[in-house]
């Protein structure tokens, strides 16, 4: 039975247009707030520090990247003189590759730091650290086991710093998925998205994101795997605020009933290993299946951030026309790209804004 139900409000909006937009002159009041939205030199640590303005300004920024760099062939040198310093605590495929190609597509340095050639907080401290990239470099993304670490190096750097990914949240893991679906779906208002797994990082993330853009959350995780309970608390307030609906359940199918959108992510995380055994007979029940899609809104589609494993999901699902989880692993290039570029300058977006 679910622990919080919130009342509904707004209808569902279904268009399938790519990237369904207003026209470029004569903005309404929306288009004009947005237009004046500034993020330059923010942080961005957590989406939790955002306001809906805020993150639909960078997804209007990241979609505006996309559209002039991979579809006008233009090149936009926004970051040129600039460089990024990218620790890595933690591997990983898409959050190096799309900063790093993304930086330097935007005419930016990476310099890449792995615990080999930074030893972060042992062989120097995090506070030390951070005052000397603040003097070598523009910005920092680092991609952490603690979070403490991340607030660490904010609290002491002059320049702004992203999580990569920390303990707690994966902020551009976020903005990639809303990007896929506003893409998919276009618009982003009076979706439901249910969450099918661990409670983990980037559920938080989804929680402290998803009312903002006036998108209805369903939650199914096992007993004892439960997210953290202040980011609850926080959600909870937020979709309460923005007239949401946010649903906590152990049920998967509850879950998945009438929902536009399935999600899961790996029941292992990296640090988890020797847990791997019980965690996976903890989730049993909770792989993604055609049938579980049987429940949810026709329209349906899925989500994982990879890598995946077929505990997860199975092969049909993951492989069929309902997954968009290949064009989601290639936006976290196009907003990583919006984010850096919005927290180093003054970019304004050409297109028109999406419809949020």
């Amino acid at each position: 039975m679910p622990l919080n139900l919130l009342p509904v409000t707004g209808s569902l909006l279904k268009s399938l247009k790519s990237f369904h937009c207003i026209p470029r002159r004569g903005f309404g009041s929306g288009a004009a707030s947005l237009s004046s939205v500034s993020l330059k030199g923010r942080s961005c640590l957590t989406l939790k520090d955002f306001s809906s303005d805020e993150i639909k300004r960078l997804l209007w920024v990241s979609g505006d990247l996309k559209h002039q760099i991979k579809h006008e062939k233009q090149y936009l040198p926004l970051l040129q003189g600039k460089s990024i310093a990218m620790i890595f605590e933690k591997r990983s495929t898409r959050t190096r590759m799309s900063t790093e190609t993304g930086f330097a597509l935007l005419g930016g340095h990476p310099c890449f730091l792995t615990s080999q050639d930074i030893h972060l907080g042992v062989n120097e401290s995090s506070t030390d650290t951070a005052r000397v990239l603040s003097g070598l470099c523009d910005i920092v993304l680092a991609r952490v086991y603690s979070h403490l670490t991340l607030e660490e190096l904010d609290r002491e750097a002059s320049i702004p710093i992203i999580n990569g990914l920390s303990d707690l949240y994966h902020p551009i893991q976020i903005l990639a998925d809303f990007l896929t679906l506003q893409e998919h779906y276009g618009s982003l208002s009076g979706l439901t998205v249910s969450w099918i797994g661990d409670g983990n990082n980037v559920l938080h993330s989804f929680m402290m994101t998803a009312a903002k853009l006036g998108v209805h959350l369903k939650v199914a995780t096992p007993k004892g795997y439960e997210p953290d309970k202040r980011v609850t608390e926080e959600a909870l307030k937020l979709s309460k605020q923005h007239g949401t609906q946010l649903v906590l359940t152990s049920d998967p199918m509850e879950a998945a009933h009438g929902s536009n959108v399935l999600v899961t992510d790996t029941w292992v995380s990296m640090g988890q290993e020797e847990e791997k055994k019980r965690r996976l007979k903890d989730f049993q029940g909770y792989q993604i299946t055609m049938q579980t899609g049987n429940v949810a809104k026709p329209d349906w589609t899925f989500l994982h951030c990879l890598p995946r494993k077929m505990e997860e999901v199975d092969d049909q699902v993951f492989y069929s026309s309902r997954s968009l989880v290949f064009p989601e692993a290639e936006n976290r290039k196009w907003t990583i790209m919006g984010l850096m570029v919005s927290l180093l300058t003054d970019y304004t977006p050409q297109i028109a804004m999406p419809k949020f």
